[in-house]
């Protein structure tokens, strides 16, 4: 009598690499396929059945993958996003959905540039992508109840710009993206809120209020993979943050701050004294 076929031991079979996966999700131009690919790429790897051990080199992407609109202009080209109407606030509540779509590029981009890093750096960056995916997701959805979608409005490209200025060096990754440019969000969404309570938005409020809750996690997971980096390199982290800060962002990333939500993000008070420029 034939013994049926014995299975394969699952430590003999090659695990895909997440560096792979993670680029077919940087790739995607289509919306909902990216986020489909994210969700099913963040359980993979939760479930144990991805790789960073595997992998080619990582390539230059000059662009991440994302659809024909929005028209991608220069700041100072785009509309006014004033509360007061309601295409106003469209544009307001799309150009942030904008930038929760560029940060599930920049949050892929971060695994699938870096290799050779804790596995844990891995888990970290994909539960961004993840949750930069959910945000974009509810934006998206108050948009179209307002009568819009994404794409109906110009939008800029500097997040993406400042992503291939780091896309050398992890360590300037992790300084600049989540700790100046997504950080400063911590600092004006509040005032966003006041602003779409006032006009009597209130589902975007609560929108809002819960992308700021996560993104106080973002930077943190920013501000623990920097440090992690200065240490490995024996780095002093307040002058190495101060020194990347002059050389990167001459003249821009100052201004009030949301203090208690960028020390809740890993910040010292010296470095906000710094970056609020009284340190």
């Amino acid at each position: 009598m034939n013994q049926p076929d014995t299975p394969r031991p699952s430590s003999l079979v090659p695990r895909p690499s997440v560096f792979d996966e993670a680029e077919t999700c940087l790739r995607a131009c289509d919306p909902d396929t990216k986020l489909q690919l994210t969700r099913a790429v963040s359980a993979a790897w939760q479930a144990g059945a991805l790789s960073c051990e595997t992998g080619g080199e990582a390539v230059r992407l000059s662009e991440p993958g994302r659809p024909a609109r929005p028209e991608l202009v220069a700041p100072r080209d785009l509309p006014a996003r004033s509360t007061a109407s309601e295409a106003g606030r469209a544009a307001l509540i799309h150009s942030i959905c904008h930038i929760e779509f560029n940060a599930i590029n920049l949050a892929w981009d971060a695994v699938y540039r870096f290799r050779g890093l804790p596995g844990a750096y891995y888990t970290d960056w994909i539960k961004v992508a993840r949750e930069e995916a959910y945000h974009f997701s509810l934006l998206r959805d108050h948009l179209r109840h307002l009568g819009y979608d994404y794409g109906d409005f110009p939008a800029h490209n500097g997040l993406w710009e400042m992503c291939l200025q780091t896309a050398h060096d992890p360590l300037v990754r992790m300084a600049l993206v989540p700790r100046v440019l997504e950080a400063r969000g911590l600092d004006v969404t509040p005032g966003i809120m006041r602003k779409l309570e006032q006009s009597g938005d209130d589902n975007a409020v609560d929108l809002l209020r819960i992308i700021q809750r996560d993104e106080v996690g973002h930077v943190a997971i920013g501000s623990r993979w920097f440090r992690y980096l200065c240490e490995q390199r024996q780095l002093e982290p307040e002058a190495t943050f101060r020194e990347l800060f002059e050389q990167y962002m001459p003249g821009g990333g100052r201004g009030p701050l949301d203090r208690r939500s960028r020390l809740q993000a890993g910040f010292s008070e010296a470095e906000l004294d710094y970056i609020e420029g009284v340190g």
